[in-house]
C-alpha cells in the first residue's frame, strides 16, 4: 500500500524550485505559485493538415470547408507535409528531439464545431519531444524552460450564439486547421516569467517562419496550469486557465489564480481541478468545467493514418534551412559586435527589431548605433504607440543622422533636433542639416571668441575656476547655448581649458 508515501518534490523531479523573491505573501504564509503552459499555435500553411482547403484568415463563414472538414461519409484524411515539415523546424529551434517514428490518435470529447466527434491529435507518440528554451528577464537573469514535447492536432471551427435568437451557427473555417501544442514543464515560477516565456514562444516561431504567431487572430493562444504550494511542500493541485490569447492577460490571470488559490487553502478548503476562463473584464477567472485527464479522451490510433515516419535526410535538410535564432543573434550581437548584454537582449525580441538595428549598425559603430535605435527610435516609438515596422524614420535615414555625427557634421545636441525633423517631416538627413544650417561649428578661431566672451563676462566665475576646475563645464554649457548648440563639443571643451589655464 502505498496511500502514506509523500508526492514527489520539485527537486525530486528535477524541476526549477522558485527563488524566495518569487515567494506570494499570503495572510499565514509564503507560497511558491507553478505554472505549465501549453501553447497552441496555428501552423505557417496554405492549406490545413488533413486536407488541402485554404487556411487563411477571414473570408465568409464556412467558405474554407473540404469535404473532409465536414466529415462527409467516406471522406479520408491525407497528411499535409507541409505542416509535418514545420513541426520538425519547430522542434529543432527548440533545441528538442524529433522523433522519427510518430502516430497520429483519435481523442474523443464533444466538439459542438469540429463534425467528426473527435480531435485528431498525437497522444502517447508526438513527432517531438523533450527540448528546453532560454528565456531573458528584465532582471538579467537567464531562466531555462524545459519542453516536454510538441504535438501536431487539428483545430476546431467556431461556434456564434448571438446572429439568432434560441440558435447557434458554427463556422467551420478554422476547421482542420494545423496546430502545434508545444507543452512545457512546470518550470515557471512567476507571472513575470509567464510573460517572458511566452513572448520568447512567439519570437522562436514568427523567426522559424513556422507560424506568425498572431494572438489577435486567435493564431496564437495559450491554456496555463497554475497550482501553488507551500516552499518545500508537495505539488499542489493545478487548475488549467483556458485560451488565453493576450501576454498581459496571461500574467493578470495568473496572479488572480495564485491568490484566488492561496485564500482557499489558507481557508482551510481544497482546491478543485478545474478548467477555468480568464474574463478580461472583471480581471478574474471562472469556472468552465472540471478538469479530463487522458484517459476520460478514450485515445486510440487513429485507423485512417499510418504511422508518421521520417527520414534522416528529411530532418538534415530542414535543420540546415533553419535561420539565425534569437539566443545565437544575441550571442553575436554581445561578442562580434560588443553590445551589452542588456542591449542585445532588447534588439533581439523582436524580429523587424534586429533587421532594422542590423541595417543601421552595417559599417557603423554598432555600439552608438544600438544606443540610438534603444533610446530614441524605440523610446519614441513606445510613446506613440506605433510599431516598428510603421516607423516614420527608416533605418535608412536613421543611420544617414548616425554618419552625420560620426563625421563631425553635427553634434549630439543637433543629432536630438534633427531626428524630431525627420520623424515629422520625412526627408534626407544630409540635406535637411544643409539647407537649414544645422552644421556644428568646428572653426577653431570662432569657437576661441565666443569662449573669450564667455569668460570676459564672467571674471568671477573665471578666476573661481582656476581653483574648482569642475567650474569648466559651466563655461562649455554657455558657449554650447550663445552658439546654438552648433559648436563642436569636444573643441569647446578643450579651448575653455585652455583659456582657463586648467590642466
Amino acid at each position: 500500500m502505498n496511500e502514506h508515501v509523500a508526492p514527489p518534490t520539485h527537486k525530486e523531479l528535477g524541476w526549477r524550485e522558485a527563488d524566495p523573491s518569487q515567494y506570494i505573501k499570503g495572510a499565514l504564509d509564503d507560497w511558491e505559485v507553478v505554472i505549465g503552459m501549453e501553447i497552441h499555435a496555428q501552423v505557417q500553411s496554405n492549406a490545413k493538415l488533413f486536407s488541402g482547403a485554404a487556411t487563411a484568415f477571414g473570408g465568409e463563414p464556412n467558405d474554407h470547408v473540404s469535404l473532409v472538414d465536414a466529415a462527409m461519409p467516406g471522406m479520408l484524411p491525407v497528411i499535409n507535409q507541409a505542416c509535418i515539415e514545420q513541426a520538425v523546424k519547430t522542434g529543432l529551434g527548440l533545441n528538442a528531439q524529433i522523433n522519427m517514428v510518430s502516430r497520429f490518435d483519435r481523442k474523443n470529447y464533444f466538439y459542438p464545431d469540429l463534425p467528426q466527434g473527435y480531435q485528431i491529435s498525437q497522444f502517447a507518440h508526438p513527432i517531438v519531444g523533450e527540448g528546453e528554451v532560454i528565456v531573458d528577464m528584465l532582471s538579467g537573469e537567464r531562466i531555462v524552460v524545459g519542453i516536454e514535447r510538441l504535438h501536431l492536432e487539428q483545430d476546431a471551427g467556431k461556434s456564434v450564439h448571438d446572429l439568432h435568437q434560441g440558435r447557434s451557427s458554427v463556422d467551420l473555417n478554422r476547421s482542420g486547421v494545423a496546430l502545434m501544442e508545444i507543452v512545457s514543464r512546470p518550470d515557471i515560477r512567476s507571472a513575470d516569467e509567464a510573460r517572458a516565456y511566452l513572448t520568447k514562444m512567439r519570437l522562436i516561431l514568427k523567426t522559424l517562419g513556422t507560424s506568425d504567431a498572431d494572438m489577435e487572430k486567435g493564431n496564437l493562444r495559450a491554456d496555463i496550469n497554475v497550482s501553488v504550494r507551500k516552499p518545500g511542500g508537495p505539488l499542489g493541485t493545478r487548475c488549467e486557465i483556458k485560451n488565453v490569447n493576450s501576454i498581459r492577460f496571461a500574467g493578470q490571470a495568473i496572479e488572480y489564480e495564485a491568490r484566488r488559490q492561496i485564500g482557499i487553502l489558507e481557508d482551510g478548503g481544497k482546491i478543485d481541478q478545474e478548467t477555468r476562463l480568464y474574463d478580461a473584464r472583471t480581471g478574474e477567472t471562472r469556472s468552465m468545467r472540471s478538469k479530463e485527464e487522458a484517459h476520460d479522451y478514450r485515445y486510440f490510433p487513429d485507423p485512417d493514418l499510418l504511422p508518421l515516419i521520417l527520414t534522416d535526410e528529411m530532418v538534415d535538410r530542414l535543420r540546415g534551412e533553419l535561420p539565425e535564432l534569437p539566443d545565437e543573434r544575441r550571442s553575436r550581437y554581445i561578442e562580434e559586435l560588443g553590445l551589452s548584454a542588456y542591449d542585445a537582449s532588447v534588439l533581439v525580441t523582436d524580429v523587424a527589431a534586429s533587421g532594422y538595428f542590423e541595417t543601421v549598425a552595417t559599417g557603423r559603430d554598432a555600439k552608438a548605433a544600438a544606443n540610438w535605435v534603444i533610446n530614441e527610435l524605440f523610446g519614441r516609438l513606445n510613446k506613440e504607440g506605433i510599431e516598428i515596422e510603421d516607423s516614420p524614420i527608416s533605418a535608412a535615414q536613421l543611420g544617414g543622422i548616425l554618419d552625420l555625427m560620426a563625421q563631425d557634421v553635427i553634434s549630439g545636441k543637433i543629432a536630438k533636433d534633427l531626428f524630431e525633423i525627420v520623424w515629422s517631416e520625412g526627408g534626407d538627413p544630409a540635406e535637411i542639416v544643409d539647407r537649414r544650417g544645422m552644421k556644428q561649428v568646428t572653426d577653431t578661431g570662432a569657437i576661441e571668441r565666443a569662449v573669450e566672451e564667455v569668460i570676459a563676462a564672467n571674471p568671477d566665475k573665471a578666476e573661481q575656476a582656476k581653483a574648482k576646475p569642475n567650474l569648466a563645464g559651466w563655461f562649455v554649457g554657455q558657449v554650447m547655448k550663445g552658439t546654438g548648440g552648433k559648436a563642436n563639443p569636444k573643441a569647446v571643451q578643450e579651448i575653455v581649458r585652455g583659456k582657463l589655464g586648467i590642466e
